[in-house]
């Protein structure tokens, strides 16, 4: 039997597939593209925290209209929905790590703690407990069949490319996965909405972090780590107090606007940026924008998903979601792995993930894992 369009052996009728829904307008498109093409699928929204607090609440992707926007898609389309509390998993994994992140002075992703965790490895549990063959999202990378197995590359759209979120897929989690959407633009995705009759088909993008009201990231930190909002001084890099502030929580490294210094005797004038957070001190260190190039940094909690290597390999990588790819080497090593720029890396900030691409065509995600105090 020829392969169907997941590459599974199976006829589409026959194959189910879960579709993680998140009342978005991309992973409506996802479920509907398949339930077009014969496939049997079943939609799973999860309810990831409580929400009294987030119902009406716009731009998030977990908030009580969106279980209820997916719920209707479901509806639309005949197929079964459910919705699972994953509020505790959630918790635990997500909200509990993004809190202990800025307590140490870190800035964090959430989003790729949540799919590494609740998402592809808890849902992608229940997906086979359903029956699934397939756990299917509306993310915007592509999985490429390749010699030694499927390989996760960026989405086509250079726009909406969200490999940076999912560099913690591991080898087994892509076998399942599958991501209809990683050869579309976005107008395309919302073209085939309004095709499908949608009812989310001019729904705005999520901006937030899902858990965050109103981009308030630090009020969400002092509920969870209180401690982490204590004042403390700003000081320059010779130890000179230029400043005050109301929680290291507030600043990242390479920031320069919120820093409220005013004038500064005895320092030069030139503009600062937050070179260093020393959260054991509760100090915020500053200094002209030449401090930040990094020429190396060290990386923990690698995941790895590129062929085997040792020594130093050619690559190209990002420390930030949206930055352009910049050339670098990568070694592997028994803590995690280094690597180093060809030209000094600014702003670079710990507890951000730095994800690594192939340096021949910067496609193929090779792995990655997150920036190391230093």
């Amino acid at each position: 039997m020829a392969r169907n369009s997941l590459g599974l052996d199976k006829a589409p009728g026959d194959t189910r597939v879960v579709v993680a829904m998140s009342g978005g307008v991309d992973s409506s498109v996802t479920a509907a593209l398949l339930k077009d093409q014969g496939y049997d699928v079943v939609g799973v929204t999860l309810q990831l925290y409580d929400h009294g607090v987030a119902v009406g609440k716009a731009g998030a992707c977990c908030a009580g209209q969106d279980i209820r926007d997916a719920r209707q898609v479901a509806d639309r389309l005949g197929m079964p929905h459910y919705v699972l509390d994953y509020e505790s998993r959630f918790r635990n994994e997500v909200m509990e790590s993004f809190a202990d992140a800025y307590a140490r002075g870190e800035t964090p992703v959430p989003c790729i703690a949540c799919n590494r965790t609740v998402k592809f490895r808890d849902l992608l549990k229940t997906a086979r407990d359903l029956g699934a063959e397939a756990l299917a999202t509306g993310h915007y990378v592509r999985r490429v069949a390749g010699e030694a197995g499927p390989e996760l590359h960026r989405g086509a759209d250079p726009a909406r490319d969200q490999s940076y979120f999912l560099f913690g897929t591991t080898r087994e989690q892509l076998d399942f996965l599958r991501f209809p959407l990683g050869d579309l633009p976005k107008s395309e995705t919302r073209a085939l909405a309004e095709r499908f009759d949608l009812a989310v088909a001019d729904k705005p993008d999520s901006q937030d972090i899902c858990f965050v009201p109103n981009g308030d990231y630090a009020s969400v930190v002092q509920k969870l780590r209180p401690e982490a909002v204590e004042p403390g001084e700003i000081v320059d890099m010779t130890g000179r107090v230029v400043g005050r502030h109301e929680g290291i929580v507030r600043f990242t490294v390479g920031q320069r606007r919120g820093l409220a210094l005013g004038g500064r005797e005895g320092t030069d004038n030139d503009p600062l940026y937050v070179v260093r957070l020393e959260p054991e001190t509760r100090r915020v260190v500053v200094g002209p924008r030449s401090a930040l190039g990094r020429d190396e940094i060290a990386l923990y909690d690698v995941n790895w998903i590129g062929p085997a290597t040792s020594g130093a390999l050619d690559v190209l990588v990002r420390v930030r979601s949206s930055q352009t790819l910049r050339a670098a080497t990568v070694e592997l090593t028994e803590a995690g792995a280094i690597v180093r720029f060809a030209e000094p890396e600014i702003g670079v900030s710990p507890g951000q993930a730095c994800v690594v691409y192939d340096a021949a065509t910067g496609s193929r995600v090779l792995g990655g894992g997150f920036i190391k105090r230093f």
